[in-house]
């Protein structure tokens, strides 16, 4: 992703706490596809360029049956970004705890 690009990324929403901003994407997928691939590769991109910014977390939510088919690439994706969750982790409240 070259530097044009990445001023122009629009995420879905933005956090911000009194220590950090919280680039957040979410997406749903009900079937498989190179869509998955591509978002799992980008996202992971993604992540490896705000690991090292203290003020900035990137945060991914997704779920949907299209990964069951499409589990390495999530994995891969999973190893790299440490804020990545489902629906499930939604509805326990993981964003109230991950906003603290």
């Amino acid at each position: 992703m070259n530097k044009k690009e990445k001023s122009e990324k629009k995420f879905d929403f933005v956090v911000k706490t009194e220590q950090k901003y919280y680039l957040i994407e979410t997406n749903f997928y009900t079937t498989q596809g190179s869509k998955l691939n591509e978002t799992a590769r980008s996202y992971k991109e993604l992540a490896l360029e705000f690991k090292d910014l203290d003020n900035i977390d990137f945060v991914w939510i997704t779920d949907g049956k299209g990964w069951q088919t499409t589990k390495k690439n999530l994995q891969e994706t999973f190893n790299i970004l440490d804020n990545i969750y489902n629906i499930n982790d939604m509805e326990n409240g993981i964003l109230t705890k991950l906003f603290k």
